[in-house]
């Protein structure tokens, strides 16, 4: 099999084709072999040659046989499940697709936040009663909105939602950095638990580290409001699931929007499936038309970098370098 700049491997994502993916690298890269793996036989064929893999995961035994291979790319921003020792071992560097999902998520996270404060999902279950009966609503304006992280996604939802005239707080692990909210605070326990005191929607739209697992639990619930709502789109298991139920049930927290979830997929008999305050979907908030345009645009600038010999810690979202 000939060599291959880009192998795009068969599995597409979000219900869009990798086929379709592969295209658009092609167009940024017509000076470039770009392949797209349809079937197992071609994955392995192909990655002989390889340069460059991008995919949602790649097995470590088709790494073993990419003997070229430079650069595996993923197309999520979540690594953790990858096999980042071993890619790094066979000096591959590693990049993500962090920044390009911003946009729709931070967009989901306001669905969310407009719909609770208009009770629309009350709405929603008085339309299928067909019951014409008014009901109470809130007002963003003036409220308190509290984001925990502020990468891509969290200063995205920052941004949008500077026209609503709402106070913001910003949680992220270096606060001397400073951001986009109108205040920023640590992780540390007293600063959190004083910034969740005052918070009216609590969005959490950070990775998963050592810091944030569990950082939502008990205690957290028992500071926050009980008109509060509590948004996730960053990771389950930075919200502690038995005390989020439990919160919920007692009407410690108003309602929440879940879009990751611990377990996930959640299971069919999970109690947060039957509160009528908790919205959730299946990490979807990932999903958007642009996808494989905006990590073409990643994908293919690394690629040049590569052409001319870039050191691997200059590639844009670089999340390992090789050994």
């Amino acid at each position: 099999m000939s060599d291959t700049d880009v192998l795009v491997l068969r599995r597409g994502t979000h219900g869009m084709p990798a086929v379709d993916y592969a295209d658009a690298l092609r167009e940024r890269l017509p000076d470039h072999t770009v392949h797209v793996a349809r079937t197992p036989r071609e994955e392995r064929e192909f990655a002989a040659g390889a340069r460059v893999i991008s995919s949602t995961d790649v097995d470590p035994a088709l790494v073993d046989r990419a003997e070229r291979l430079e650069l595996f790319a993923g197309v999520a921003a979540g690594y953790d499940h990858l096999p980042l020792d071993e890619l790094a071992s066979r000096g591959v560097a590693v990049t993500n697709a962090s920044g390009i999902h911003a946009p729709n998520i931070a967009e989901q996270v306001l669905a969310y936040i407009l719909g609770f404060t208009r009770n629309m999902h009350v709405a929603a279950e008085r339309q299928e009663r067909r019951e014409w009966r008014h009901f109470q609503a809130g007002e963003l304006k003036d409220s308190v909105v509290t984001v925990v992280g502020l990468g891509a996604i969290g200063q995205a939802v920052v941004q949008r939602l500077e026209g609503f005239d709402v106070n913001t707080i910003g949680v992220r692990y270096s606060p001397e950095k400073g951001g986009p909210t109108d205040e920023v605070v640590g992780f540390d326990e007293d600063a959190i638990h004083e910034a969740l005191s005052r918070t009216d929607h609590l969005v959490v739209a950070a990775p998963l580290t050592d810091e944030t697992e569990g950082l939502i639990g008990e205690a957290e619930f028992e500071t926050l409001p009980p008109h509060s709502y509590l948004v996730n789109v960053g990771r389950g298991a930075i919200v502690d699931t038995d005390a989020l139920v439990s919160a919920i049930r007692t009407n410690a927290i108003a309602g929440a929007g879940l879009d990751v979830t611990d377990p996930e997929p959640l299971p069919a008999d999970h109690p947060l499936w039957s509160f009528g305050n908790v919205t959730i979907t299946p990490h979807n908030a990932g999903h958007s038309p642009e996808h494989w345009e905006r990590l073409a645009d990643i994908v293919a600038g690394n690629v040049r970098k590569l052409d001319d010999d870039a050191d691997p810690a200059d590639l844009e979202n670089i999340v390992r370098k090789p050994e």
